[in-house]
């Protein structure tokens, strides 16, 4: 099969390198002509926003996905009404890449998620305080988004059609992956719980098994089984939760394609999210997504006051640990904040999963 991927950037290229044992052809757009999808795929540079490039690219393929939902959805109807697949369906892209539609459909579905208002422009705003003020469209990595807590906060809103929604008091962030072939078949993969650095207030490990509730895990299983029926596509989706003080759950919001919150699958589970969405595309039977072991993530981000050509610090260190796994994207230019890769490490119990990736951490830091 030829496939298409909107997007070249890490997602792309790692299920480009799990799918490299089977035979197809892979195709990438992006715009970077040094993404990390170049070297390991039949490349083209262009815009994924732009509707002629989108549509040139797709034609003659026999499946068209993505990596990123900031794309060109008229385009892909467009291909789809030529008679080229679209996983997942242009329908269910438009309504995730618009926080705004995203927002109605988890109210439509009985999808529970927070309260929120919509609205146009700022002067708008007519919401109790706390909230979260989300774009509805152009975010991305947390991007995009900010929390007003109080009245002087007011006048820091962004003038742009927006959501508006009540700040949830979490107790824990958590992510599940389910996919969905052709046939209607579906899978999920353990719900895996994110860890915040207490120092830096931010999201630096995944950890799977997440340490929850089984009330807690039938509420997410409920969720799950809710979206992927009333998204009515085929293909892989993460669902971004908050658990919050008093046990309920809530959805953040949803990304159409893989996801951060599951790179451990590639070693701590039976097979991994890039399986799994390889055989989406193929209408193939999905894998099986047992867990082998206790497994975390550390994410490779550049350091604060370094841009330029990329320096591994400590990887010689990284390597000489047991059941540690290096996975490096192939951007060879490195800037405060970017994602340069993870590390995947295996552990027989949680405390030692902890140990071991705060450990990775503090050995590794990406310099120029």
């Amino acid at each position: 099969m030829k496939i298409g991927i909107l997007g070249g950037g890490q997602l792309g290229r790692m299920l480009i390198q799990n799918a490299l044992k089977y035979d197809d052809e892979w195709f990438t757009l992006d715009p970077a002509k040094d993404a990390p999808c170049s070297s390991i795929s039949y490349f083209t540079e262009g815009n994924f926003n732009d509707y002629e490039s989108v549509f040139n690219f797709g034609k003659g393929k026999d499946v068209v996905s993505i990596e990123i939902e900031h794309v060109n959805v008229d385009a892909l109807f467009e291909l789809q009404e030529c008679g080229i697949k679209i996983i997942p369906s242009p329908e269910i892209i438009k309504t995730i890449q618009q926080k705004i539609l995203q927002k109605e459909f988890y109210k439509k579905h009985q999808i529970p998620s927070p309260e929120f208002q919509v609205i146009q422009r700022k002067s708008e705003a007519n919401f109790p305080l706390p909230f979260v003020q989300k774009m509805n469209t152009g975010g991305y990595d947390g991007k995009g988004v900010q929390v007003i807590t109080n009245e002087a906060d007011i006048e820091k809103l962004w003038d742009v059609p927006s959501v508006l929604e009540t700040l949830v008091d979490i107790d824990k962030e958590l992510s599940i992956i389910i996919a969905k072939n052709e046939k209607g078949e579906t899978r999920t993969f353990p719900v895996t719980e994110m860890v915040a650095d207490p120092k830096l207030n931010l999201l630096d490990f995944n950890i799977c098994p997440s340490s929850i509730s089984e009330d807690v895990q039938h509420q997410i299983g409920q969720i799950a089984q809710q979206f992927i029926e009333a998204a009515d596509s085929p293909g892989l989706f993460a669902i971004e939760l908050f658990l919050d003080k008093n046990g309920k759950v809530w959805v953040n919001e949803t990304a159409p394609r893989l996801h951060n919150s599951g790179h451990q699958t590639q070693e701590g589970n039976s097979n991994s999210q890039f399986e799994q969405m390889y055989r989406v595309l193929k209408n193939l039977p999905l894998a099986d997504t047992d867990i082998l072991s206790f497994s975390g993530m550390v994410n490779l981000v550049g350091e604060e006051g370094f841009s330029g050509k990329a320096k591994y610090e400590g990887i010689e260190e990284i390597l000489k640990l047991p059941k540690t796994y290096v996975h490096l994207y192939g951007k060879s230019e490195t800037k405060p904040g970017r994602k340069m890769g993870h590390i995947n490490v295996l552990a027989d119990s949680r405390e030692e999963l902890m140990e071991k990736l705060v450990r990775i951490k503090s050995l590794i830091k990406v310099k120029s």
